[in-house]
């Protein structure tokens, strides 16, 4: 089993920030892959951003330039630094994380909950 903590939602102006952190635990060996999808209302889930044990990351077009997302390796965690919000940022964000068991060629993938980001004057 796989536990993911969520924590840096809340409500922002446009132009405004937020960081938001998430923290894996569990039976597992290590990650491979930890990031962020968000789902607005009405519309699917979709990637954000994402990065790998390695550190190779992907983004979303939309926010290059001003998402970041960093990963600490000795805790199984991501964080991503949201800046120049936007209305359009609104939405509820999931980390999700695909990690590596100690069966080899075993691997489980895992969503949190969810936080929501409300960008909005």
């Amino acid at each position: 089993q796989v536990q993911l903590v969520e924590s840096g939602g809340g409500l922002v102006q446009p132009g405004g920030s937020l960081r938001l952190s998430c923290v894996a635990s569990g039976s597992f060996f290590r990650f491979n892959v930890m990031g962020w999808y968000r789902q607005a209302p009405g519309k699917e889930r979709e990637l954000v951003a994402t990065i790998t044990n390695g550190g190779v990351v992907n983004y979303v077009d939309v926010v290059k330039g001003r998402f970041i997302i960093s990963r600490d390796n000795a805790r199984t965690a991501v964080s991503l630094q949201m800046n120049s919000l936007r209305p359009e940022d609104t939405a509820i964000y999931y980390c999700y994380v695909n990690v590596q068991l100690y069966t080899m060629n075993r691997y489980y993938s895992g969503w949190g909950q969810g936080t929501q980001v409300t960008v909005s004057s």
